[in-house]
């Protein structure tokens, strides 16, 4: 395979390829190898140097996977400095963590057999081919990233005694079969209960409020009655779309005329190929074509270019801008013609010029309908741009008013209602309009209309002139303008008051075993339910929370669902649960991980704890 892409890479056809696309090759990492280390280190961790080179090479890999999962967005994070310093601070921290679990690991007197790491060579898939291992193929890529073999091989060896003392760390948490069944019981159990509601908006209804508990009520709440700020404008809207233009038959012929290069064909060639390695085999393909020999059969048999072989040497039509230089100085002109022998970067070369199709130039009349459009589109630019500056001019020279731009665009201002910055009116939601209405600039002194805008251009071919009417900043509404939704919420307030004082003492006389207490307060309990531990709503989450009944005799509650109503509850039963095999296992899992993790980080802050760090530098610098 190997010899196939070396083969490819000295193909004519590819440079022909090569001249048409600029192929732009984008190196990241390749300045870490250079750069040296001696004081300018990137931090010591007890004494062990993190070089600079080493830093920038896992800053730039960790550079390119962000890249890669963001994609667009990452060019918008790239543009922030405080987020790549904290980049590279994370970076940073990395290669310390893992300078420390290099060092525990050695401390421990973990190790890594040379038997091991060669089985984690032969076994990592990169390495094989067709399912075996390719030493011809390991020793290429280790040789790409820039190492040896041995080099890789001790680089392997730290990395798989630290994952040793990784799983070592992560693999001793466990739990007993006994506390796996309580545990399960516990989370599938469900619980039997009954409820009683006291609806609070029904008691809202009867409460009673003053003057001073509207305005008590109002002056401490005050912030939930702000009125946004508010904007009414008036614009004049340009679009170089309805400035519509006729063209004439002069204006084609003219524009055909000046313009012939893009509606002319340039001569193409049609070449084909055969390509030798050396000069003694072009010559002999050369001498079997001058007896006669067809030319594709000789270039599937002898052309060393693996492309253009298949199709029998045959290189397509080209034109000049195309055209290898050795094609071009072969000195062919006529169909069939046949070069001698030519020397070239890619070897030796024979050639012959298949085809000729002179240049053409398309008739007016096969272009007209596209001429036209092109000479209207100009020409309502023209007319959009003269227009844009004769409304500027205007909307500057009389700025107390669009009185002038009106006159000068030969339409009246369109003026919107009012809005506020989260309803901007669709035909003004663009974002440099919106900011020149929102940036204060336009408004006056005590909501008095301000100055006329510059000319705001949206899209290149369409602009507005504007000014704000009439301007509302943020204020308090007055208590006369919300006193109903103040009294509604003063008298709910109270109704809540009363619903939990009510639920409290009803609740008092049901642990006290006085059964009638709910019927006094004109109360029943429902129908019996049964709710499960992973229930999310406000009555299971305090179904769960209630103490377990005594035998034959319900324990109760209070609580408040989800409508804000005051609920009363009663518990009859707690039923015993079990989970499912699968549900349990991944429960066990999900636990021992958990605290596999938190023992893992306990660990590492402990060992940075009593590390010894000093950074470098490379990096006090960027502090």
């Amino acid at each position: 395979m190997m010899d196939s892409l070396r083969t490819a890479a000295n193909s004519l056809v590819l440079k022909i390829i090569f001249g048409i696309i600029i192929v732009s090759f984008i190196l990241t990492g390749v300045s870490s190898y250079l750069i040296g280390g001696g004081a300018n280190y990137a931090a010591k961790v007890n004494g062990q140097e993190i070089s600079r080179g080493q830093f920038e090479n896992a800053f730039a890999g960790e550079r390119n996977r962000m890249q890669q999962q963001l994609g667009d967005q990452f060019s918008e994070l790239a543009a922030n400095e405080g987020y790549m310093k904290t980049l590279r601070q994370q970076t940073l921290n990395r290669l310390i963590d893992e300078a420390l679990l290099d060092q525990y690991a050695k401390k421990l007197g973990l190790g890594i057999s040379d038997e091991q790491v060669k089985k984690a060579i032969f076994s990592t898939q990169a390495f094989q081919s067709n399912g075996k291992f390719d030493n011809a193929r390991y020793n290429s890529i280790v040789n790409q990233m820039g190492m040896t073999a041995d080099q890789y091989a001790q680089a392997l060896r730290n990395q798989l005694t630290t994952q040793q003392l990784i799983n070592a760390v992560v693999g001793t948490d466990f739990m007993l079969k006994g506390e796996t069944d309580e545990l399960a019981a516990l989370v599938a159990q469900q619980r039997v209960v009954r409820e009683a509601t006291i609806d609070v908006n029904a008691l809202a209804a009867k409460q009673q409020v003053s003057d001073a508990d509207v305005n008590a009520w109002y002056e401490q709440n005050k912030n939930s009655f702000v009125s946004p700020e508010q904007f009414r404008v008036s614009y004049i809207k340009l679009d170089a779309a309805a400035l519509q233009e006729t063209a004439s038959d002069a204006e084609i012929q003219s524009y055909y005329d000046q313009h012939q290069d893009q509606f002319t064909q340039p001569q193409r060639n049609r070449y084909s190929v055969i390509q030798t390695k050396t000069e003694a085999d072009a010559k002999a393909a050369l001498d079997e074509l001058n007896k006669g020999a067809d030319f594709a059969t000789v270039a599937k048999a002898k052309s060393t270019d693996i492309i253009s072989a298949k199709n029998g040497g045959d290189m397509g039509w080209l034109e000049d801008a195309t055209t290898p230089d050795e094609l071009k100085n072969a000195g062919l002109k006529e169909k069939g013609q046949l070069s001698g022998v030519i020397k070239s970067s890619v070897g030796f070369l024979v050639v012959r010029l298949d085809d000729i199709t002179a240049a053409k130039t398309k008739p007016l009349a096969d272009v007209r309908d596209d001429i036209a459009a092109k000479v209207k589109q100009e020409k309502a630019l023209d007319a959009y741009y003269a227009l844009q500056q004769k409304v500027s001019d205007a909307a500057s020279n009389d700025n107390e008013s669009l009185a002038g731009a009106e006159q000068a665009a030969g339409v009246k201002a369109v003026e919107t209602g009012w809005f506020g910055r989260d309803n901007l009116p669709e035909e003004l939601n663009f974002k440099p309009v919106s900011d020149a209405i929102f940036n204060g600039g336009l408004v006056g002194e005590n909501g008095t209309p301000g100055s006329n805008s510059d000319i705001i251009t949206v899209d290149g071919d369409r602009a507005f002139v504007l000014r704000v009417s009439e301007h509302k900043p943020e204020a308090v509404k007055p208590l006369a303008e919300v006193k109903d939704q103040v009294i509604a919420q003063v008298k709910h307030n109270k109704a809540e008051q009363q619903a939990k004082l009510d639920a409290e003492k009803i609740l008092s006389d049901l642990k006290a075993g006085k059964e009638d207490a709910l019927k006094a307060a004109g109360l029943s309990f429902g129908e019996a339910k049964t709710l499960s531990r992973t229930g999310q709503d406000p009555i299971s989450q305090a179904a769960f929370g209630l103490t377990l009944p005594a035998k034959d005799k319900p324990s109760f509650g209070t609580t408040t669902d989800a409508q804000g109503n005051v609920v009363l509850l009663a518990l009859d039963e707690v039923k015993a649960g079990t989970l499912p095999e699968a549900q349990k296992k991944a429960m066990v899992q999900g636990i021992t991980q958990n605290n596999a993790q938190i023992a893992f980080e306990a660990m590492m802050s402990n060992l940075r704890k009593e590390a010894k760090i000093k950074l470098g530098d490379v990096m006090t610098q960027q502090q």
